[in-house]
């Protein structure tokens, strides 16, 4: 029996440790589709970061002794090129789609509670509704003539709910006062943090009451769900 309890987490990390393997190759194999250069470039980061660290274990006498460190260093670099190699191959996958802003926003780190599609239009314009430490966060992707008016109408809605919470909007897009999708989450984190996670849970329950995601929004810009997976993984950890 001490035995098996020993063995049982030993089991569980080996199994983790499988799944995650098996995530980075299906994320590399994703990314290496849309992104031919990749080997070659992880290769060339490898190679000089390893050789500059084996350079100056020469020039101390010690080649064998920063072998270790050189090879270590060269494997981070390489993954750190792939990380962000396979980031941008994700956002330049989703950009432009119906439903890609939600789809940053729910692949986010930390406690932040998303309802998409709390308003819309056919047209698939949508505005989604984020709450989290800075408080209420409105972002809104389509046609910007039309969803001005529709974040205007949600904040106003809102503002009798919420009260002094501080409010954000903002709109998707690449065009001048917009967020560029690829810089919305890293932009939303960057908020200031006005309320305690008590507040935020009190209030969680306030809007509650106004319901869920009313209009439909796409469940994800990629076309089947294993590549959704993988690439919404590669930008959660950014």
């Amino acid at each position: 029996m001490k035995l098996n309890r020993k063995g049982k987490p030993k089991k569980q990390r080996l199994k983790k440790l499988g799944a995650q393997a098996k995530m980075i190759k299906q994320a590399y194999t994703l990314t290496r589709k849309n992104d031919a250069k990749l080997p070659w470039i992880m290769l060339i980061a490898f190679v000089v970061v390893a050789g500059a660290i084996e350079l100056i274990g020469i020039l101390f006498n010690s080649p064998f002794l920063f072998l270790p460190l050189a090879l270590i260093s060269g494997a981070l670099a390489a993954l750190v090129i792939f990380g962000r190699r396979a980031q941008g191959s994700a956002y330049r996958q989703v950009e432009g789609q119906p439903g890609a802003a939600a789809w940053v926003l729910e692949g986010m780190r930390g406690d932040w509670r998303v309802s998409a599609g709390v308003a819309g239009t056919t047209q698939l314009d949508a505005v989604h509704r984020v709450l989290g430490r800075p408080g209420v966060i409105l972002v809104a992707e389509g046609v910007p003539a039309r969803v001005r008016g529709l974040l205007a109408q949600e904040k106003k809605k809102i503002a009798r709910i919420v009260g002094d919470t501080p409010i954000y909007d903002i709109v998707v897009g690449d065009e001048e006062g917009q967020i560029p999708l690829r810089k919305l989450s890293a932009h939303v984190m960057k908020l200031p943090r006005n309320l305690t996670a008590g507040e935020v849970n009190a209030l969680g329950r306030r809007l509650s009451a106004m319901g869920g995601s009313r209009m439909p929004v796409p469940g994800g810009p990629l076309p089947g769900g294993k590549q959704m997976s993988v690439s919404q993984r590669q930008v959660r950890r950014r």
